[in-house]
């Protein structure tokens, strides 16, 4: 592993998730997820988060579209707050909007749990 990505990637993942949520999944880590946690600090946020031909407020819009698109809410939830420190805002605003026209149409009483989604318009 390229020791300079992984500073790099662990700079980009403290600045954008939070310095405290990032020791803790860190210190977490054991002898089993320990490289999977320093390879994504390398690779993802080092080496493409690190580029800086895509700014971070740019790369968080285009993760919480492809998060949101497969469905990863539990990582969509993370980007979440990841993109209002890289100075989206908009990502609760439309996370506001959407939950209103959720409850405006009634779809907001809906479960949706992992791939298991009902269209409100075309029920089953």
């Amino acid at each position: 592993m390229d020791g300079a990505f992984f500073e790099k990637g662990l700079a980009r993942r403290k600045a954008t998730l939070g310095a405290a949520y990032e020791e803790k999944n860190l210190a977490a880590a054991d002898e089993f997820t320990r490289p999977f946690q320093e390879a994504m600090t390398a690779w993802c946020w080092g080496f493409g988060w690190g580029d800086d031909a895509i700014d971070p407020k740019t790369r968080s819009l285009m993760n919480l579209a492809m998060i949101g698109a497969l469905g990863k809410m539990h990582e969509w939830e993370t980007h979440c707050r990841g993109a209002l420190n890289n100075g989206v805002p908009q990502a609760l605003e439309c996370s506001g909007v959407a939950r209103k026209v959720l409850e405006e149409t009634g779809a907001a009483s809906h479960s949706v749990s992992g791939d298991q989604r009902q269209d409100p318009a075309h029920p089953e």
